[in-house]
């Protein structure tokens, strides 16, 4: 159920005053229709990620209970033997109410935590940018379905914009609610997913009061930003608003072309190879964009990954299908498969691949294909 962690993170904590706080929590459960003796379980969220098992409750006429402390409000699962679904909650030590919903436990409520009542508060919002999302699509297969490429091209252009907005909306909360325990669940919950925004939610840790930075699980999510941090470091140099890495490589002839040659104009590195299905699928695309605005200013440089120890003769594969598939643009390539320096300095492991740079040479987008590169195409030369 690690997928919730994307749409349905934790909330804020303000930091309270209260010389006497609470020690203890009392979760009571109301469960409407539920049998007696079905297992009520509590579960953790472990350090990597994982949901754990910690705590389990009996359903007696329709009500459960659960008892314990916590160090600090944290997230936490609840799911109950045969209903499907998970309700995520806010536990803190109070006194909490739970109202189950047995058709859908994500819509279960909970009050006497505030920390979930801000958990609400950021749920709300990612579902507003789910329904806008649901509205655009409705309205996009409206138009392909009329034929109507002009509305198509301008709604893409908002579910593009939908898209940055929901990525970007957790580090956005977090920095809006920087007094905030959500902050710090959020915070580490968001650092498991495989893409994540390690300078934005720096910033967000740096933004933090001191009274959070200094709680053990400030102390935690520090630790797990670092390391992530050392990593993200090694290909920082390839992030969207980076001028890209000077390389030089070989065209078929043997002449050396440095990418430093094509700077002043819009340009797009296209990571390929001969022998790659995908690629070869999405050249003719590559060709439209290329016939449609070299004349105003685009150019493209390949960058073959042929080489692969199946391929007899690595060169003729590639020049055969340079050929084939009408490849007008610069192609180069060292003929040493992912091993290329190119590919390895650009850190590609899969292909196609796509950099698009500015005319100052400035990673603007990275793997679009189709009508999406074609568009970013336009609205750069249109600049």
């Amino acid at each position: 159920m690690k997928r919730l962690f994307i749409l349905l993170v934790i909330p804020a904590f303000i930091l309270s005053c209260n010389q006497n706080p609470r020690t203890d929590f009392v979760i009571n459960g109301n469960a409407p229709g539920v049998y007696n003796g079905s297992r009520v379980y509590l579960k953790d969220v472990s350090n990597l990620g994982r949901e754990v098992y910690s705590d389990t409750a009996i359903v007696m006429n329709e009500k459960f209970t659960f008892t314990g402390s916590v160090s600090e409000p944290e997230v936490r699962f609840m799911e109950i033997q045969g209903i499907p679904g998970e309700f995520l909650f806010m536990l803190e030590n109070s006194e909490i109410d739970v109202e189950i919903n047995k058709q859908l436990m994500l819509d279960s409520k909970a009050t006497g935590s505030k920390t979930h009542d801000d958990l609400v508060k950021y749920q709300n919002g990612i579902k507003a940018l789910q329904k806008e999302n649901r509205e655009l699509v409705s309205e996009f297969l409206d138009a392909r379905k009329a034929q109507d490429s002009e509305k198509e091209d301008s709604l893409e252009v908002l579910l593009e914009d939908n898209g940055k907005r929901f990525a970007a909306f957790p580090a956005k909360f977090t920095k809006e609610n920087n007094n905030s325990y959500f902050t710090l669940n959020l915070l580490g919950l968001e650092a498991n997913k495989q893409k994540f925004d390690v300078e934005g939610f720096l910033e967000s840790y740096d933004n933090l009061v001191p009274e959070l930075k200094n709680t053990p699980m400030g102390v935690r999510v520090k630790r797990k930003l670092d390391s992530i941090n050392v990593e993200f470091q090694k290909t920082a140099h390839l992030q969207v608003g980076k001028v890209a890495p000077n390389f030089e490589a070989p065209t078929p002839d043997g002449t050396m072309v440095s990418l430093e040659d094509l700077k002043g104009k819009v340009t797009i590195i296209d990571f390929w190879a001969a022998w790659c299905g995908p690629c070869r699928k999405e050249n003719p695309n590559v060709v439209r964009i290329y016939d449609r605005f070299h004349d105003d200013g685009l150019e493209i440089i390949g960058v073959s990954l042929d080489g692969n120890s199946r391929q007899k003769d690595p060169k003729k594969a590639w020049l055969d299908a340079i050929e084939k598939d009408g490849l007008k643009w610069t192609q180069v390539s060292h003929l040493q498969y992912f091993n290329d320096p190119v590919a390895r300095l650009y850190n590609i492991n899969a292909i196609p691949a796509t950099y698009v740079l500015d005319k100052d040479g400035k990673i603007i987008s990275k793997n679009l294909r189709g009508r999406q590169l074609e568009n970013r195409i336009e609205q750069l030369l249109a600049q």
